[in-house]
């Protein structure tokens, strides 16, 4: 008798940290939206739920095009209301003065939608159609030449599940193939990319956005990284990784992985440079303001205070900089496309 109570009691103990175990992989894995995503040079996650309940942009009156007012209408989905997460997928494009440009995309939407509807949307779009993994994949035309000058480019979509889309305007179907594929094997915390698999480790634990790998792709201008018309000492493939989190202010983290100590001090002593330049205009716009009687804007106020907060350091090989983002500056990000 006393022997099978023993036995039970070893079983259930099994059981207890074997359930452990699973909530511990879990709750350190990367979210299920990024390990979807296919090989690529860069990989950028969003969990919009703390940001909506942040700043409640769901709530603004957002200026749509005729387009985008169209998808809407047939589709019921709000993204600033449906959205929960998003997930990038940046590839860098061999010839930049292609359709895509630089860099092309493959996504993942998770959110709320009305999967029938989608459907039959995107099949009164589409320019073709097939079937894939039990999945139907949709190819539409993204951009008009004759009003625009622009090339076209293709984007295919397909519903993942109930509450997840994918989408690549890469110019093959190999991608969103692959997006398909790993939805088969989504539930092992191990699945995804490599570069998930080499990078997310280095993302700090409740980060609600983050990104690895070549998150400057997207501000690439002739070989280097420009942001906001600031052209910065950093070539395109640099590695960075970046998070967002809340710990009771919005605390932002920013990684330059340098191929050694040497190159990142001098990283960072131009960073800090170019920081203090920064500091030191807007120093000087304040004190006109000051003395035009002028009020200082709200957004103009958090983004002074933002830049303030921030500090650069170096950890050997690493280039790190830290600083707080005030919420009305994210208000303010938030809205830009909203109606005044």
């Amino acid at each position: 008798m006393r022997k099978r109570t023993r036995y039970s009691l070893l079983v259930v103990l099994a059981l207890v940290v074997a359930l452990a175990v699973a909530l511990v992989l879990h709750k350190t894995a990367p979210p299920e939206a990024a390990r979807l995503l296919p090989e690529s040079d860069a990989i950028l996650y969003a969990n919009l739920k703390p940001l909506r309940t942040a700043t409640h942009f769901d709530r603004s009156h957002v200026k749509r095009s005729a387009e985008y007012q169209e998808f809407v209408d047939a589709t019921g989905i709000v993204p600033e209301r449906d959205l929960d997460a998003v997930a990038f997928a940046l590839h860098r494009m061999d010839d930049p003065n292609g359709p895509n440009g630089p860099v092309a995309y493959s996504e993942v939407f998770e959110g709320r939608f009305d999967g029938a509807r989608l459907g039959r949307y995107l099949s009164g779009i589409a320019k073709s159609h097939e079937s894939y993994a039990g999945h139907d994949i949709y190819t539409i035309a993204v951009g008009f030449p004759e009003k625009a000058g622009g090339p076209i480019r293709q984007l295919r979509i397909a519903q993942i599940g109930y509450d997840s889309i994918a989408a690549s305007n890469m110019p093959t179907a190999e991608q969103i193939h692959s997006i398909l594929d790993r939805a088969r094997a989504a539930a092992s915390p191990f699945s995804g990319s490599s570069l998930l698999s080499a990078r997310y480790g280095d993302v700090p634990l409740l980060s609600s956005a983050w990104g690895i790998g070549h998150i400057g792709l997207p501000f690439s201008e002739r070989g280097t990284i420009s942001v906001m018309g600031m052209q910065l000492p950093l070539p395109e493939d640099t590695t960075f990784v970046a998070s967002l989190r809340y710990v009771g202010s919005l605390r932002l983290r920013v990684e330059e992985i340098a191929p050694s100590e040497a190159e990142a001090a001098n990283s960072a002593a131009t960073l800090n440079t170019l920081l203090g330049l920064l500091r030191s205009i807007q120093t000087t716009q304040a004190a006109r303001s000051a003395q035009m009687m002028q009020r200082e804007s709200a957004s103009d106020a958090a983004l002074r205070e933002a830049v303030g907060s921030l500090k650069i350091e170096q950890h050997k090989e690493r280039t790190v900089l830290t600083g707080s983002i005030p919420l009305e500056l994210l208000k303010q990000l938030s809205e830009t496309s909203s109606a005044k």
